[in-house]
């Protein structure tokens, strides 16, 4: 008996894991309970990726409209210069007519002026008893060769009159000509001014509603990333639920299998501290340019300054205009900085290039060359006839450009999504 207890007490002493190594089951998950999360992690799934397509086309539509904003912005731009050119020209038709009119008005003065004279002379002559063409000059002719003299002579002094008469008709008539082409050129200048003035109407009314709707379609694209972002955020805890069962089961399983080799372990050592023969320390194992730096530098001085639709001039930064829309929003109509045209206005100025506040005017100010061949200082453009966006290339495929509202001037890589083919060299 003694010797069995003595067994007993080594057993317990080189097995100490025996009795206490296996701890108290963990949580067991059903396979239903498993089987429901994986249903919901996958439905969260694919509405993720419904949400991802909804996104990708909702983001390409904006940058569809961002882009038509930007055309739109500049065909304002190019309705305000015509405009200006059409007020210049009315001004001026205006001015010739105004002077055709006062000519006009000179000339019928003069033709009423000589009229009268001749009147006169005439009442002179015939009425007051002049020396000359009165019936007293005819009577006191003391020969008939005097009174054929003084005949003669009031002859002369009349159609020296008459013919006086003649040219100031004349120039009358020539007056009242230019008048009249004046008030026409006029009227054909108001009428350019009006349908220019529409013009701008028209395109202020179509970039406000290409605003309007970038902005409804922002606001559309940022409601889908905010549902995308909640739905991830629940996908994420679905998986974590889907990851906490199968781990629990992965333990479970785990203990089941410990359990067992404990077990069986224990019951080798009972088996083995039963026989008086067995070893009672038997080891336990243990487990195991010039000119072009000129306009570069003009550009590039303007690093940091904030973009203003409508901004910028030959001088630097200016104050914005109105677009109804995004450039509202950030303030450019009372915010002093450039847009992408108003930046190479000023940027060529400095070698006395002067060009007009429209992008796609500047795409036709000089000689067109593949993008191939395009070197520091070209203009690169974007849009329908260039009439999107402008930048100027700084060479190593980076550029300097008044970019959108809400950004400065600064400097990137190229962007050939919607380049034109052919930079603009003026240099």
């Amino acid at each position: 008996m003694t010797r069995w207890v003595i067994m007993m007490a080594a057993a317990l002493v080189l097995f100490p894991a025996v009795a206490a190594a296996v701890p108290p089951p963990p949580p067991n998950p059903g396979d239903d309970q498993i089987g429901a999360a994986r249903r919901e992690a996958d439905a969260k799934a694919a509405r993720v990726g419904e949400l991802t397509g909804q996104l990708t086309a909702a983001e390409a539509e904006l940058r569809r409209v961002t882009d038509d904003v930007a055309y739109k912005m500049e065909l304002a731009n190019k309705a305000r210069v015509d405009l200006e050119a059409a007020r210049d020209e009315a001004a001026k038709a205006r001015q010739a007519a105004d002077a055709a009119r006062t000519e006009a008005d000179a000339a019928s003065q003069a033709v009423e002026t000589a009229r009268r004279d001749l009147d006169e002379f005439a009442a002179a002559s015939y009425q007051q008893g002049s020396t000359v063409g009165s019936l007293s000059a005819y009577l006191g002719a003391s020969s008939p060769e005097d009174l054929l003299a003084r005949n003669q002579l009031l002859a002369a002094v009349g159609d020296a009159n008459l013919n006086a008469l003649d040219d100031v008709e004349w120039a009358r008539s020539e007056k009242a000509n230019k008048d009249a082409a004046a008030r026409a050129a006029l009227e054909v200048a108001d009428r350019k001014q009006e349908a220019a003035d529409q013009a701008r109407r028209d395109a202020d009314s179509a970039h406000q509603a290409a605003a309007q709707a970038q902005q409804g379609q922002a606001a559309r694209a940022a409601a889908i990333e905010g549902d995308k972002a909640r739905v991830e955020s629940e996908l994420s805890q679905a998986l974590g639920a889907v990851q906490s069962l199968e781990g629990q089961r992965a333990q479970y399983d785990q203990w089941v299998e410990q359990k067992r080799r404990e077990d069986e372990e224990a019951a080798r050592q009972a088996a083995l501290a039963a026989k008086p023969s067995a070893p009672v320390n038997q080891p336990v194992s243990a487990p195991s340019g010039g000119g072009v730096e000129t306009v570069v530098a003009r550009a590039m001085s303007q690093l940091g300054v904030r973009y203003s639709w409508g901004g910028g001039n030959y001088n630097g930064p200016t104050v914005g205009v109105r677009d109804w829309g995004v450039g509202d929003s950030y303030g450019d109509y009372y915010t002093v900085g450039f847009d992408c045209s108003g930046l190479m206005m000023y940027a060529f100025a400095g070698v006395g290039v002067y060009l007009q506040h429209y992008s796609g005017y500047q795409y036709n100010s000089g000689r067109k060359v593949p993008l191939a061949q395009m070197r520091r200082g070209d203009m690169l453009f974007w849009g329908p006839g260039g009439g999107t966006h402008v930048a100027l290339y700084l060479g190593g495929g980076m550029m300097v450009e008044a970019p959108y509202s809400g950004s400065s001037v600064r400097v990137a890589p190229v962007r050939y999504g919607g380049i034109m083919p052919y930079a603009v060299r003026l240099l």
